[in-house]
């Protein structure tokens, strides 16, 4: 399922989900105006690696280095094709913005990356050992996604469902959009266990970590002072805030 659209009206301009859309987006052409070896280099240098952190920790965290810290928040604005890319940013755009219109822009920030942080360590907990470096705003997102499902668990998520050829849109509750997305991210992400290669190239449990985080922070964020309610009429379902 591909999702289009969702009934939430944003009140405010999303600055930081745009200003996080345009980080990436600089990030990812600027990555694109390297060499291959150049380009090798930076991803080994920015993305988050669990060898390399496990190596951290042995060594004891009073002799970290900026150098060696940095790549959990680097690497949160890393993506590896254009695929990667756009797919992230389309669900940051689609739920972001009444993420952070509930929760506020500063508040929103620091969820966002402390999120990301949280993705990668839960990622890192099933792949101590991996060399491989792990890159993406996915576990951000799929934190932003749980909040979403808290928050908004009614609101309707316009879906493409492909039938063979023909491109079938429906109307779904995010509660049930979400619960699919996340049942699937938990069987995935079973099948790597034991595997000391990434599953398909997809680090599945940061996506499980990212997604729990944003469904038990959120409460402690959101603002209180609105109500939002949903309706029918003629079959069309509207939500609107009070």
């Amino acid at each position: 399922m591909i999702p289009i659209r969702d009934s939430v009206p944003s009140r405010t301009t999303p600055l930081i989900t745009y200003l996080l859309i345009a980080v990436n987006v600089g990030v990812f052409l600027y990555m694109h105006s390297l060499h291959a070896e150049q380009l090798h280099f930076f991803i080994v240098r920015l993305g988050f690696v669990p060898v390399r952190f496990s190596a951290m920790i042995r060594d004891g965290f009073q002799a970290a280095t900026i150098e060696q810290t940095f790549p959990i928040f680097s690497s949160l604005f890393i993506h590896g094709s254009w695929f990667h890319l756009i797919s992230n940013m389309w669900s940051l755009w689609l739920f972001g913005d009444n993420v952070e219109d509930s929760v506020g822009h500063f508040n929103y920030f620091l969820f966002y990356i402390l999120a990301g942080v949280f993705a990668s360590l839960i990622h890192y907990l099933f792949n101590m050992f991996s060399p491989i470096p792990v890159i993406g705003a996915s576990g951000a997102i799929a934190a932003i996604m749980g909040a979403y499902v808290v928050m908004f668990p009614m609101a309707r998520i316009t879906t493409l469902v492909p039938l063979l050829w023909i491109p079938l849109f429906i109307k779904v509750p995010a509660l049930f959009f979400m619960g699919i997305w996340f049942f699937s991210q938990v069987m995935s992400g079973i099948s790597t266990l034991g595997q000391s290669e990434l599953g398909g190239g997809i680090a599945w449990w940061a996506h499980i970590g990212g997604f729990i985080f944003g469904l038990f922070v959120i409460n402690f964020i959101r603002k209180r002072h609105w109500r939002y309610r949903c309706s029918y009429d003629d079959d069309q379902y509207d939500c609107e805030y009070d």
